[in-house]
C-alpha cells in the first residue's frame, strides 16, 4: 500500500468499526423496548462486522502508529461517533458538560500524539 493509504486506512476502518459498535451498544435504546436476550443477541451480531474492521485497522495501523496512538485515536473517534449518534439517532441534546469532558479526553489524545 502507498504510504498515504497506510496512514489513513487505519482511521477510516476505525471510524466504520465505531459506527457498528455504537449501534451494537446503544441502538437498542431507541424505540420499542426489546427483551434483554434479544438486545444482547442483536448486539453481538452487529459487533461482528465491528471486529472485522477494527482488527485489520489495528494491524495496518501498527506499522506506523504505536498501540497507544491507535488506542487514543480510537477513543477520539468513539467520542465523535457517539456524539453524532446520540444527537441524530437518539435525539439527545449535547450538554456543555459533555463537551467539556470530551475536550479533556481530546487533550489527552493530543498529548500522546505530540510527545511521540
Amino acid at each position: 500500500m502507498p504510504p498515504l493509504v497506510m496512514k489513513i486506512a487505519p482511521w477510516a476502518l476505525l471510524v466504520m468499526s465505531n459506527v457498528f459498535m455504537t449501534f451494537a451498544w446503544y441502538g437498542h435504546l431507541k424505540g420499542k423496548p426489546m427483551a434483554l436476550p434479544v438486545a444482547i443477541l442483536s448486539s453481538w451480531l452487529i459487533a461482528l462486522p465491528e471486529y472485522m474492521l477494527a482488527v485489520p485497522a489495528n494491524r495496518i495501523g501498527h506499522n506506523i502508529y504505536s498501540t497507544a496512538e491507535l488506542k487514543v485515536g480510537q477513543e477520539m473517534i468513539t467520542l465523535l461517533v457517539f456524539t453524532l449518534f446520540s444527537y441524530f439517532y437518539l435525539g439527545e441534546a449535547i450538554k456543555l458538560s459533555t463537551i467539556a469532558g470530551f475536550a479533556l479526553i481530546v487533550s489527552g489524545v493530543a498529548v500522546v500524539f505530540y510527545f511521540r
